[in-house]
């Protein structure tokens, strides 16, 4: 039998295994430490001030000066239509008819009240030849002879309605062919054979020959800046020479569609483009070239709230903070910085929405690989070889 004394040191080992045993436990049941954030490789640019490349360009359209819509001064029903879209037409040249078969009816009726006029009045100025015979043989009173002449008077103002009449049907029945009055091209067709049109409908519409003019529009915000006569650049949609223009005319009120402005700007008729062809358009009044700013790639800037921000580099510490910006514009592929940044700064250029405020960063090197001088080799048979044969 194991005495008292015997018993403690088993006892005390005992309770050292239950204590190790316990934290081993509780040991594997905590939460392992989370790892160190690796730091990062970051790429900076240097905060410049640069010029800006980039102006406003806006789409237009070639024009004639002056557009004609042209239409029938009569009514009636078209029967035949000479004018094609596209057509180059001279000034007298046929453009359509109307049936005239109604007018010439007319016509004639006007010529056979002319006829009835005339007659009337040969007899009147008769009468009064025999009743002035009379009357110098005193064979008739004074007022016989008056109403005599007081009929002719009347007969002769019969004849010349008659006469006005006639030419009037004459004018309409020309009036039922549609002539052009200035040379041009045709730019549209309103109306086809067998359709019955009033008086003063459009039916051809002539882009006169003569000056031509550019047509664009640009909105509420930019018209102040441009003004009649100023000069402008233009350039065909599908290449050619740009030319100079200079703007001819500033509408005075918006569109009721678009809400923009229209701008016509005149430009020589011998280089202009073809009528409706599509050119692009860039005032001088809007160009924003040569102006100093500072700029940024977009992949350097990102959203902070409602605000735009990007990583400014502290070589001191080598860590990043956020700085807030100001974006005035864009230029070309580049942001154009309006406030927040100055000259000299070093920004991050890429991944930027990886970063947290004061995180340390290590500044990204580019590998070059470089040879002896004495062993350079030709830069085709670089090319030619893989980069494990190179090296």
């Amino acid at each position: 039998m194991r005495t008292p004394s015997a018993l403690r040191p088993l006892q005390r080992h005992s309770r050292f295994l239950l204590v190790l045993a316990t934290a081993s436990l509780l040991a594997a049941c905590s939460r392992p430490a989370p790892p160190e954030e690796p730091v990062r490789s970051v790429k900076l640019l240097t905060v410049g001030v640069g010029a800006l490349q980039s102006s406003l360009e806006y789409s237009g359209e070639v024009r004639a000066r002056v557009e004609s819509r042209l239409g029938f001064r009569v009514a009636g029903k078209i029967v035949k239509r000479q004018a094609e879209l596209g057509q180059h037409v001279k000034a007298g040249q046929v453009l359509a008819q109307l049936d005239p078969k109604d007018y010439q009816l007319a016509t004639d009726a006007a010529r056979a009240q002319l006829a009835s006029a005339t007659t009337q009045r040969d007899l009147a100025a008769a009468d009064l030849k025999r009743y002035q015979t009379l009357k110098d043989q005193n064979f008739i009173s004074g007022a016989e002879l008056e109403r005599r002449e007081a009929t002719l008077k009347a007969a002769q103002a019969t004849l010349d309605q008659a006469r006005a009449q006639l030419s009037s049907q004459g004018n309409q029945a020309a009036y039922t062919t549609l002539v052009a009055d200035v040379s041009g091209v045709v730019t549209g067709i309103d109306a086809e054979p067998g359709q019955v049109v009033a008086a003063g409908t459009p039916v051809v519409r002539i882009a006169q020959d003569g000056p031509r003019d550019v047509v664009f529009a640009v909105p509420e915000d930019k018209v102040a800046q441009i003004a009649p006569d100023s000069e402008v650049a233009v350039r065909g949609w599908s290449g050619g020479a740009t030319l100079a223009g200079r703007v001819r005319e500033v509408a005075a009120s918006a569109d009721a569609a678009t809400r923009t402005y229209q701008i016509k700007v005149a430009i020589d008729s011998a280089e202009a483009p073809a009528l409706g062809a599509t050119v692009y358009v860039t005032p001088k009044a809007l160009s924003h070239a040569g102006i100093p700013a500072i700029k940024l790639p977009t992949s350097a800037l990102r959203q902070e709230g409602q605000a735009t921000a990007v990583w400014v580099y502290d070589p001191a510490s080598s860590t990043v903070k956020s700085q807030p910006v100001q974006i005035a514009t864009a230029d070309g592929n580049e942001a154009v910085v309006a406030a927040g940044l100055t000259p000299g700064m070093q920004v991050v250029a890429t991944g930027v929405h990886v970063l947290s405020p004061g995180q340390k960063v290590m500044v990204y090197q580019p590998k070059t690989a470089s040879a002896p001088a004495g062993k350079a080799k030709a830069a085709p048979e670089l090319v030619a070889k893989p980069a494990s044969a190179a090296n």
